[in-house]
């Protein structure tokens, strides 16, 4: 279940409080508590969260690491940052050239 419609099923409960059982309560706080813990203050398309959930879950990375990553290897391919180990005039390579 992605987070918006997490956040739509709170304030439906919100909405319903008197219809809602005492265990849907604590099931909905306790998810609540566990996706704020995670927040990592970054809000994300619905789409684009639950492609980075899966692939996250794939790699078996936490989804912070993952965009890290992403974002990274996007500023080093975009010349934003170095190269991170950019070989010398003096390194030996294998290989054709």
């Amino acid at each position: 279940m992605s987070r918006h419609q997490f956040v739509n099923e709170l304030e439906s409960a919100a909405d319903h409080i008197a219809d809602a059982s005492r265990a849907d309560l604590q099931v909905l706080l306790r998810r609540a508590a566990l996706l704020l813990r995670n927040v990592g203050g970054l809000s994300l398309d619905p789409r684009t969260d639950e492609v980075l959930n899966g692939l996250a879950a794939e790699m078996g990375k936490a989804k912070s690491h993952l965009v890290e990553t992403i974002i990274g290897e996007w500023l080093v391919a975009n010349a934003y940052l170095p190269v991170p180990h950019q070989l010398d005039e003096e390194s030996a390579a294998d290989g054709n050239t």
